[in-house]
């Protein structure tokens, strides 16, 4: 499965990006999908992920009440919706699938595909 990730770029504080990842098949419904970022020197961490028939989402505590992540199977993609934007979410963002149990959605290792992430910054 390849994955592509795509809407990053640059906004002031504040304001809202929407992030897609999109799979090259139509597997995508198979798979846990989340979202995790790293910032320059930083290690690459959870943001958000949603179970395969999207009935359960899990959230960094960073971003709870700002981001919304969905997902649309038959468009083989799932959504981050990322509002009241701050300077510190500034990150390449990378898109994952795997099948983690909800506990496990934070762990990197749980997941078998990644998208190639893309740049989100936030201007103060």
């Amino acid at each position: 499965v390849q994955l592509q990730a795509s809407g990053g770029g640059l906004v002031q504080a504040g304001g809202s990006l929407r992030l897609s990842c999109s799979a090259s098949e139509r597997t995508l419904r198979d798979y846990v999908v989340s979202w995790f970022r790293q910032a320059p020197g930083q290690e690459r961490v959870f943001v958000a992920g949603i179970s395969r028939r999207g009935s359960s989402t899990n959230y960094a505590d960073s971003v709870k009440g700002r981001f919304t992540i969905s997902r649309d199977d038959v468009k083989s993609a799932v959504y981050v919706q990322m509002s009241s934007l701050k300077p510190e979410d500034t990150a390449i963002y990378y898109c994952a699938a795997g099948r983690p149990v909800l506990s496990a959605y934070d762990q990197l290792n749980m997941y078998y595909y990644w998208g190639q992430g893309t740049q989100v910054t936030v201007s103060s």
